[in-house]
């Protein structure tokens, strides 16, 4: 008898601080004040839909500086390229960084774009493109 109390006792328990817990991995996102979160060296949610119109609010959760840099060639023909920093393209974005870190989201800070052209549009944070922090927006239109 006793063994039984204390297995329910630990699979409600357990219950409980897994749904706790899948609470905070969307509310990371989802609380309204930014869509997408950027750890150490990952965006997140790594992939995000939206409708034309909307804006997309990224912002550094981490310590490390980041930026939000459009793939030129990886956005609908139609659409404008986006970067932190507001750089007309990718090549002067990589080299504003470079040269003197330009485009960089400090820890806290935010990043807004606004999508008007529907499509995917696929995007990086130059300094730690390396380790795979890449990203895509969905535009549903």
């Amino acid at each position: 008898m006793r063994h039984q109390s204390r297995r329910r006792f630990l699979a409600a328990t357990g219950t409980a601080v897994t749904a706790g817990l899948a609470g905070c991995a969307t509310s990371l996102a989802s609380d309204g004040e930014f869509d997408v979160g950027m750890t150490a060296v990952a965006f997140t949610p790594p992939t995000v839909t939206v409708e034309v119109g909307d804006t997309v609010v990224w912002k550094n959760t981490s310590s490390r500086g980041h930026t939000v840099t459009a793939y030129e060639s990886l956005i609908p023909d139609d659409a404008a390229f986006f970067a932190s920093g507001g750089y007309e393209d990718e090549q002067t974005a990589r080299k504003a960084y470079s040269n003197s870190l330009g485009g960089l989201i400090d820890s806290g800070e935010t990043y807004s774009y606004t999508f008007d052209v529907p499509g995917e549009y696929e995007y990086l944070c130059i300094p730690h493109e390396q380790a795979g922090m890449v990203g895509t927006v969905v535009v549903e239109g």
